[in-house]
């Protein structure tokens, strides 16, 4: 990048606040801005809400998408008719955001461009591994790359468009490697593209995905935007990351336990930030919170709708004192293996890590004594099942079960001397709510409890009456 002052901000904008960009332009983006004060900050976009489901697959139902019919072989009329529909919902949302007729006009082209390449690229594969020689399993994950990065690439030219409309000198940088022979780095993709770019004069509307020789998704797949935001900002000596979504990162769901209840934040730390993701409540994914940590980058959360609040500040620095900071649960399923035998016997653990590794489940925690060893994980029951049966395999005199359940957890920077797991216990029960287990670790972060499946909402709002609320009012009383 061109020499440029190392003050400047790189922004995230997440997919559901995308498909609002026209109100974020006359908000956040732009709002009372003007001149210089437009400038000193890079925003790298998801793409528009949805997209990327009907890209890919649809990431809660796994509904198929272009990907996922094309991968499954059912025939070319379903990822043809996937692709179009595509290009119509493209098509309706940037007719959402855009309001001259020039703009919607380029926009369509673009979309059409891109999508006839994408077409034809994979009528090209079909057509190659047609041939002995050739294994379309060998190109699958190129191929999910591509059609990813179609996506952020619409949404970032989109934006640019409507930017430059409203008299910002906007640039579109496209880090989707579109037609782009090279096989680069995501370090040398990203400092290639920003090498002539002058964030202080300029608006630079960065592409969320960026194809790279490391291959984004093999590792990240769909948290690929975060890695490329937080590789940004640490190359780039950016004074703060800001990810911009459409809620603040408050002590629980406000529909849970009511909009008068809950607590921004305000500040954490990285270690809170884990915890979240490793409870699906995703600040930022883990290996871009390691990025922007080494980096000596803080990271901040804000409201994208309301530009004015300072959201939440997360960085390195430990809590003032101790309190549980968020409430938060995840349906998980419990996989029990029991086998009296296991007593002393060495193997069992990494035997069962190793067939969950191949099923590529993720395991949320665990428990064991002397012969059980259960596991918290998330997962389909599809899969959980051809688990069980490699592990009855494995190990035929055991009893292996599995448990649809709920872990609800208390989450905070410094929980010692709070007595969080016996006092989470007491509000259950006051509440007329049971755990079936709870569990606390020498780490003094967060505690877990688990509950049968039809309690984790009313669990959730007991443990935030009791370990946010209540905690607050001890304190004012002491005061």
């Amino acid at each position: 990048m061109a020499d440029a002052p190392k003050h400047h901000t790189v922004e995230k904008i997440g997919g559901t606040s995308m498909s609002r960009v026209n109100e974020l332009r006359d908000s956040l983006i732009i709002g009372d801005r003007k001149g210089a004060d437009l400038y000193g900050r890079i925003f790298v976009v998801s793409a528009f809400g949805g997209i990327t489901n009907l890209l890919l697959e649809h990431k809660k139902s796994g509904e198929a998408g272009v990907y996922a019919a094309f991968a499954g072989g059912d025939g070319d009329h379903e990822w043809h008719a996937a692709l179009d529909r595509v290009q119509h919902e493209m098509i309706a949302a940037h007719e959402a955001v855009l309001d001259h007729p020039g703009d919607i006009e380029r926009a369509t082209e673009f979309v059409r461009d891109r999508l006839i390449g994408a077409r034809n690229c994979l009528i090209d594969l079909q057509r190659l591994c047609s041939y002995g020689h050739f294994r379309l399993s060998e190109h699958l994950l190129q191929i999910r790359e591509l059609l990813s990065g179609l996506g952020e690439a619409h949404s970032a030219f989109v934006t640019s468009l409507m930017l430059q409309r409203a008299g910002v000198n906007a640039r579109f940088v496209d880090l989707s490697g579109w037609r782009d022979e090279g096989n680069v780095t995501l370090d040398q993709r990203i400092t290639g593209a920003m090498e002539a770019v002058d964030p202080m004069s300029e608006l630079p509307i960065v592409t969320g995905y960026a194809q790279c020789a490391e291959g984004l998704m093999r590792e990240f797949d769909r948290g690929y935007s975060e890695v490329t935001f937080s590789r940004l900002a640490a190359l780039t000596g950016a004074r703060e990351a800001i990810i911009h979504k459409e809620f603040h990162l408050s002590s629980a769901d406000p529909n849970l336990v009511g909009e008068d209840a809950v607590r921004k934040l305000g500040r954490t730390n990285y270690d809170v930030a884990d915890q979240l993701s490793n409870l699906g409540m995703e600040a930022i994914h883990p290996k871009a919170a390691k990025t922007l940590r080494q980096s000596g980058v803080p990271l901040r959360v804000t409201n994208a709708f309301e530009p004015k609040d300072p959201g939440t500040l997360i960085d390195d620095q430990p809590a003032a004192e101790p309190a549980v900071e968020i409430v938060t649960g995840l349906d998980l399923f419990a996989l029990e293996v029991f086998e009296q035998d296991m007593v002393g016997v060495k193997g069992y653990d990494a035997s069962i890590i190793e067939i969950l590794t191949r099923h590529n489940v993720r395991i949320v925690s665990k428990v064991s004594n002397a012969n059980t060893i259960t596991h918290y994980v998330d997962s389909s029951m599809k899969v959980l099942r051809r688990v069980e049966k490699d592990l009855a395999a494995k190990y035929p005199a055991a009893d292996i079960t599995s448990r649809a359940i709920s872990m609800v957890a208390a989450v905070g920077r410094d929980l010692d001397t709070l007595a969080v797991l016996s006092r989470g216990l007491n509000a259950l029960a006051d509440n007329g709510l049971e755990a079936i287990g709870a569990t606390q670790g020498p780490r003094p972060v967060d505690v877990q409890f688990i509950v049968e499946r039809d309690v984790m909402k009313p669990a959730i709002k007991a443990l935030h009456g009791a370990l946010v609320e209540g905690q607050e009012q001890a304190m004012r009383q002491a005061a």
